[in-house]
């Protein structure tokens, strides 16, 4: 348990490998899960479009990793928090002499380690489903998969801390629902009403999906400025919420 006498690198180290152990065996389910949920938005979705051509499926593909790396951000996150209230756990660990950003920090760390391996998975799947031609743009794929990952577990988080535990998990129900089914991440922007496309403008999703499309395939599809900044909004204000409600609740 950490102590007093530790210094900040050591306590985060401390923390990091409580969180791990506290996984533990669910890490190895959290794994498949994402296995299986990138077979079926990949291979499922494409069920759904007859005759599905290359640049659809190219979309498709290059849409699945952002799906997965929201999924764990926006739901798996935020109920993981609120059964840790429920229990005790998170209170347990609150009262730690240590501070208390360091907590969401091993939080954050433990989760992108989770997450980053998905988009691994999304994209084989995809290339062996349908023999994708991908560019890779490393520095951007790299930067923006982690950027993604640290936004959407930002946002569970700030959810999760701000919330009582059984609306934050309704509520992270609600946004995966959302994602899936009303975002633009495995389907054209074109196709949704213009004020619902204006609105996913200045919501983390869609800008997130189209920065690290473009990571995947640069050859087809390009990063926006805009996209970014939007990107760095929600990860600012998640963090500050999260860190926040750390810090003064007692």
């Amino acid at each position: 348990m950490p102590d007093r006498s530790l210094g900040p690198w050591a306590a985060y180290r401390t923390l990091l490998s409580w969180q791990l152990a506290q996984i533990g065996g669910l890490l190895p389910l959290i794994v498949v899960v994402q296995a299986l949920l990138a077979v079926g938005i990949v291979i499922g979705f494409g069920l759904l479009v007859p005759s599905i051509d290359p640049p659809t499926a190219l979309f498709l593909a290059t849409g699945a990793p952002t799906v997965l790396l929201l999924t764990v951000g926006l739901a798996i996150v935020p109920q993981g928090v609120a059964r840790a209230r429920l229990d005790g756990t998170f209170t347990y660990m609150r009262a730690l002499p240590v501070a208390r950003p360091l907590l969401f920090l091993a939080d954050l760390t433990v989760w992108v380690v989770v997450c980053v391996p998905a988009v691994g998975v999304a994209v084989l799947v995809g290339w062996l489903r349908y023999d994708l031609e991908l560019s890779l743009r490393w520095p951007l794929l790299v930067g923006v998969a982690l950027l993604v990952t640290v936004t959407a577990t930002a946002v569970g988080y700030a959810v999760a801390v701000v919330l009582r535990p059984v609306l934050a998990q309704l509520v992270s129900q609600v946004l995966v629902f959302f994602v899936l089914l009303f975002s633009p991440v495995t389907f054209p922007a074109d196709r949704l009403p213009g004020w619902f496309r204006a609105l996913h403008d200045v919501l983390p999703v869609r800008p997130g999906a189209d920065l690290l499309r473009a990571g995947l395939a640069s050859e087809v599809y390009r990063a926006g400025g805009r996209d970014l900044a939007v990107l760095l909004c929600w990860c600012a204000v998640g963090v500050a919420i999260s860190l926040r409600a750390l810090v003064r609740r007692g």
